[in-house]
């Protein structure tokens, strides 16, 4: 009679113990479904700072581009005119 009495006792602690670990592993689950969409959202973030940091690249170097046939533009205008230019 003892064993049975026990044995229920332990049915019960076990339907407790499944239905806590079941609410924590739905909770784990749900930080962790939270954590995968931060993640996203800061990997998206990072993805387009780079595609602004790359066209602002190529930006500068097509400036940089730009700006060194003005300076050859204008040492030659002062070639012919004579004026001597220090740059």
């Amino acid at each position: 009679m003892g064993s049975k009495v026990y044995n229920a006792f332990m049915a019960n602690d076990h339907v407790e113990l499944i239905t806590y670990l079941d609410e924590k592993f739905r909770a784990i689950d749900t930080r962790f479904d939270e954590l995968t969409q931060n993640f996203s959202d800061l990997q998206s973030s990072v993805d387009a700072y780079a595609k602004k940091a790359d066209t602002y690249f190529q930006e500068m170097a097509a400036m940089r581009h730009a700006i060194k046939r003005l300076e050859e533009a204008l040492l030659k205008i002062a070639e012919k005119v004579g004026i001597k230019l220090d740059f």
